[in-house]
């Protein structure tokens, strides 16, 4: 059955369809967050925030790692799942702009492609830099504006297309945002500008490709060749050309 926040509408074009099943594109960027959050299931972390929730899958994914889970989004439906998936996770109608938490609050806070959706990326930025504890991580997952597709679909003609489609990121701006102007992409300076006055510090960053998991569903031999030739590619300069940005900050006492 087809729940609303699947569909390929106009919204789903502006905020993004959540992800319903945990594959291996998933877990491996769990091991990422993991990773560069310092987490440690035998040494929980007192707080991690969700910042654009979904569904609650990643919530539910961390829930070894931390003492308490938070997450936020501005789909009630979504919430209504989330609440159903992870139970005991405290739970927050929330724009990323506004955040309804105090300061130096949490250890980690995960944003799982969610910066190119808001209204405000740079009072998003801010407030990811807010609500961080000093030491605390961001692990930041972002749209490449150098990856050959766009995910997020496009419209022509006043109407929406939802898929892959190609070369529409290399365009100028004036051209890319007529056909995407529901989603932005980030060249590596771009996303790392937002957080520039901010006391943070950039960790990480670098660009990763997709996990092909539809793909590998119907045409296994394909994806397996995609995945282990793509994931080549990110020990070398082409990882510019994957589809999302990794990008790891850290709180500090000086703005960055």
């Amino acid at each position: 059955m087809t729940t609303d926040f699947e569909r390929h509408d106009d919204l789903a074009a502006l905020r993004g369809v959540p992800s319903l099943v945990w594959r291996a594109g998933q877990a491996r960027r769990l091991a990422m967050i993991v990773q560069w959050g310092k987490l440690d299931a035998h040494h929980k972390v007192a707080r991690v925030l969700d910042n654009g929730c979904g569904v609650g899958m990643y919530i539910k994914a961390l829930e070894p790692f931390a003492d308490a889970l938070f997450g936020n989004d501005i789909e009630p439906e979504h919430l209504e799942f989330a609440a159903r998936t992870v139970p005991q996770a405290h739970l927050q109608y929330a724009v990323c702009e506004h955040l309804p938490y105090p300061d130096n609050y949490f250890d980690l806070m995960l944003s799982h492609e969610v910066l190119e959706h808001v209204q405000d990326d740079g009072a998003a930025a801010a407030e990811i830099a807010r609500v961080l504890k000093p030491g605390g991580r961001a692990i930041i997952f972002a749209p490449n504006r150098f990856h050959p597709f766009e995910t997020h679909g496009h419209y022509w003609r006043g109407q929406y297309h939802f898929g892959n489609t190609p070369l529409i990121n290399y365009l100028p701006d004036s051209l890319r945002n007529r056909l995407a102007p529901h989603v932005r992409a980030y060249t590596p300076q771009g996303l790392r500008r937002l957080f520039y006055g901010q006391p943070v510090r950039v960790v990480h960053h670098t660009q990763i490709f997709p996990g092909y998991d539809n793909i590998v569903r119907r045409r296994p031999f394909l994806g397996r060749i995609l995945r282990s030739g793509t994931y080549w590619l990110e020990n070398s300069f082409l990882t510019i050309l994957g589809n999302s940005h990794l990008l790891v900050i850290e709180k500090v006492d000086t703005p960055y």
